[in-house]
């Protein structure tokens, strides 16, 4: 007599499971609520900060519109920025306004020192910035430039990933953009040797500043 494979045995328990079905043993147990708890409440902000921090970024908020522009300009100065990359309108704007000059020519954002530009959505739980070709600035600024500075507002924030979909999905519908990213934190990598690299595949530094918009109601 041929003997069973063991192929045989592991499709005989499968069939036999499938025909008496073992009764759920805790059926008051809740499998739908995410299991990591939701960083919620009126600390947000503050949980977003230190997750973002945490991933070598460099974390600014600003109370208001004027002390966004002023942080913004003092960074420009304190980095000596020579040649600054944007390519949003409002943001070219606001720079305008603070009689900065900027680049906006995507052809010559590899000779830029710096590009600036705003974000899909901050996600709560891993303090990162989510992009997409969907904006104005398009897929090379938040990649060119050593340094990248991101504008945002507290009104972006979602708790997860999940969160940063339906964010999406609600902002675009069906148009959805081809390309989206989620960035935490200035380049870095260990490819080469074990040794620990920053700005090998993007920018070295990486700053977000927050616009609270409750502040401003």
């Amino acid at each position: 007599m041929q003997e069973t494979t063991t192929k045989e045995k592991v499709l005989k328990k499968v069939r036999d499971a499938l025909v008496n079905a073992m009764p759920v043993p805790y059926e008051g147990v809740d499998l739908d609520s995410p299991v990591i708890r939701t960083p919620g409440g009126d600390f947000r902000e503050e949980a977003f900060a230190g997750a973002f921090n945490r991933t070598g970024g460099k974390f600014v908020y600003c109370p208001g519109a004027g002390d966004m522009a002023r942080g913004i300009s003092t960074l420009i100065a304190e980095k000596k920025v020579a040649k600054l990359f944007c390519r949003e309108s409002f943001l070219s704007d606001l720079l305008t306004e603070m009689g900065i000059d900027h680049e906006g020519d995507p052809a010559n954002i590899h000779h830029c020192d710096a590009a600036i530009t705003a974000c899909e959505a901050l996600v709560v739980r891993h303090g990162s910035i989510v992009f997409s070709s969907g904006q104005e600035s398009g897929r090379k600024s938040f990649v060119a430039a050593p340094l990248h500075i991101v504008v945002a507002t507290n009104q972006q924030m979602v708790d997860d990933l999940a969160g940063a979909f339906r964010f999406l999905k609600a902002k675009y519908g069906q148009d959805m953009p081809s390309f989206v990213t989620f960035v935490s934190g200035p380049s870095r990598t260990a490819d080469i040797e074990k040794t620990l690299v920053h700005g090998a595949h993007g920018p070295k530094e990486l700053y977000l500043f927050m616009l609270d918009t409750l502040e401003q109601a």
